[in-house]
């Protein structure tokens, strides 16, 4: 068989090199961000102009170096605050040893996160990795709120014998002072890293944006509501230890009934 059949010669310009990722031939295209533009903007434009290219299906396109560190972090985020919450949540359940007081204490949680995202929405800052973890970092310093008034209001209801009600007044009223210090301790050390000062600030000031308004919603918010989700909680509570249980007879199908009658 000759050669002229499976193969032709020819003069052409061809690259040195032929480079390959997964044992399939690649070509990479590096690319910069723009100023005012961030990262996952950047792979959300590149990937919205591949799909309009009409590429073959042979043709496939994955993001490598920076950018695919960057949305694998973002893919195991998720997951990564849900274990913390499960975590936290075991904690306090074996501290208090209670299924439900728990629940009280997350419940400040979704206040903090909206803090941090209204905080990212009003200074213009993107919700990128690194105010991510500021978020995670909130779950631990925001939950000190419900902790104090939760531990103090179970005290008095153990020791001094108070109602739910009277116990969570009194923890709101000696507890207000330590909360606002602690707070306001926490917000001041984030706030060199949300104004952005030194070298390399722009990293670092999305993680500030986050702690501080995380901690300023939380702070006005979990006040009012840590109470109320608190009694509501006991409520459901009582309820369900006053809910009668259905008697059962133990005794043997065909067991027989013995009666018996008083002589007089």
């Amino acid at each position: 068989m000759p050669l002229s059949t499976i193969a032709h010669f020819q003069l052409d310009n061809t690259p040195l090199s032929v480079n390959h990722q997964g044992q399939f031939p690649c070509v990479t295209i590096s690319f910069n961000t723009a100023p005012g533009v961030s990262l996952g903007e950047a792979t959300q434009i590149i990937q919205r102009a591949a799909k309009e290219l009409g590429m073959p299906s042979t043709i496939r396109g994955n993001f490598a170096g920076t950018a695919q560190v960057f949305r694998s972090s973002l893919a195991t985020e998720p997951l990564l605050i849900l274990t913390a919450l499960i975590a936290v949540y075991i904690v306090l359940g074996m501290l208090y040893e209670s299924l439900i007081h728990p629940l009280t204490i997350l419940s400040t949680l979704p206040s903090a996160g909206l803090g941090a995202l209204l905080g990212m929405l009003v200074t213009g800052n993107e919700l990128s990795i690194v105010s991510i973890i500021g978020i995670i970092l909130l779950i631990g310093i925001v939950k000190k709120n419900a902790i104090m008034m939760v531990d103090f209001a179970l005290d008095a209801e153990r020791h001094e014998g108070l109602t739910p009600e009277q116990s969570i007044y009194q923890a709101c009223l000696v507890r207000f002072r330590p909360i606002m210090m602690t707070t306001l301790a926490a917000m001041f050390g984030a706030l060199p890293l949300a104004i952005g000062m030194g070298i390399g600030s722009e990293l670092r000031k999305p993680l500030g944006v986050a702690i501080v308004g995380g901690l300023i919603v939380s702070q006005i918010l979990t006040l009012y509501t840590t109470p109320v989700i608190y009694l509501a909680l006991d409520q459901l509570r009582q309820r369900k230890k006053k809910r009668p249980s259905r008697a059962v007879d133990l005794r043997p199908i065909g067991w027989p009934q013995i009666s018996g009658s008083s002589a007089g």
